[in-house]
């Protein structure tokens, strides 16, 4: 059985003492705990103090303001799932947050934790024991790259299933330190590098998402592929979002996104799609034209199981049903 290592825990009930505490150097933030805990049994880091969020509920509040959705970090990802206004104006969102592991942890887990979920690797996600004895890596003990010998980068895989998504409907990232608050969007709140892939510094909380209210009719979706349909993280997942002159799926394009995750470090945004606008999701040309250049643009890597090969050849089986989906739904 893997332990905990020895450690403090705060439990501070508002926003102001928890940054205080986050102060201490050292401290890591603690929420829902479905990823950091495995991650501190397996020593991939020894916190002095964890500094728990469970107790602030401020962070839990889902409203809608002016012509945004605002999602508090510390909403679980059911309640993000099953709140009335995620699934009415965001389903592509509460289609993600509702098919994250299992519900015990999608009960536990929050959409914040899901956000900054660290990145995950075949190399790194073992135990202390087994990382010694090839000699760790470039995100634990080590100085190699096992995945891409010679980089420079560590590229572990980021594997949320909830950020393809927010990145896809032009959401943005609140971010509260003890001077100041600041508001990143999502499409830039990732790096390339897997040790420290997000621009959140270490002083700062995410206190809340906020996802822009759709302006024009529109279809999104979102889809992983995973081994078993519980528990497992994504080795692929794909979202895509539509923007439509009328209130159909096969209405002119006039705007198209399409965000692919558990490639590296950052989700992919595939690009070169603009030629599309005008012609419609039910022509089966423009299904193709899609899967053919995320097929091109999106280059899996050995760093989660199974074939990089097989992983490509699977984006675009599931981004051409995804899209047949949704023609069919009208």
């Amino acid at each position: 059985m893997l332990r905990l290592p020895l450690m403090g825990v705060a439990t501070p009930t508002d926003l102001d003492a928890a940054l205080v505490l986050l102060g201490t150097p050292g401290a890591r933030l603690v929420a829902g705990g479905t990823d950091i805990l495995p991650n501190l049994k397996h020593r991939l880091d020894r916190p002095p103090l964890l500094v728990s969020l469970a107790n602030i509920a401020s962070l839990r509040d889902i409203a809608r303001d002016g012509d945004v959705l605002r999602i508090g970090a510390g909403a679980t990802l059911t309640q993000t799932a099953e709140h009335e206004l995620v699934r009415t104006i965001f389903p592509s969102l509460a289609h993600a947050a509702g098919h994250v592991a299992s519900p015990l942890i999608r009960n536990m887990g929050t959409l914040g934790g899901n956000v900054n979920l660290d990145t995950r690797c075949r190399y790194v996600n073992q135990t202390e024991f087994w990382r010694s004895a090839i000699g760790g890596c470039l995100k634990s003990e080590g100085t190699v790259c096992h995945v891409v010998p010679g980089g420079r980068n560590c590229v572990a895989a980021m594997s949320s299933d909830c950020v393809p998504v927010l990145i896809s409907l032009g959401a943005s990232i609140v971010l509260r330190s003890p001077v100041a608050t600041r508001e990143v969007a999502a499409a830039e709140y990732f790096v390339a590098d897997g040790t420290r892939h997000t621009v959140r510094a270490d002083g700062e909380i995410t206190t809340e998402i906020r996802v822009p209210l759709p302006t024009s009719p529109r279809r999104a979706a979102y889809t992983k592929w995973s081994v078993r349909r519980s528990i497992d993280f994504p080795l692929l997942s794909i979202a895509v979002r539509f923007d439509l002159e009328a209130d159909r799926a096969d209405a002119p394009l006039n705007g198209l996104c399409v965000v692919v995750g558990v490639l590296g470090a950052r989700p992919r945004e595939v690009t070169r799609l603009e030629d599309l606008r005008g012609r419609s999701l039910g022509d089966a040309d423009v299904g193709k034209a899609i899967a053919d250049r995320v097929h091109a643009q999106c280059k899996p890597l050995e760093n989660v199981p199974y074939e990089a090969p097989y992983r490509r050849d699977m984006l675009r089986v599931h981004v051409l049903r995804m899209i047949k989906s949704l023609v069919a739904a009208g």
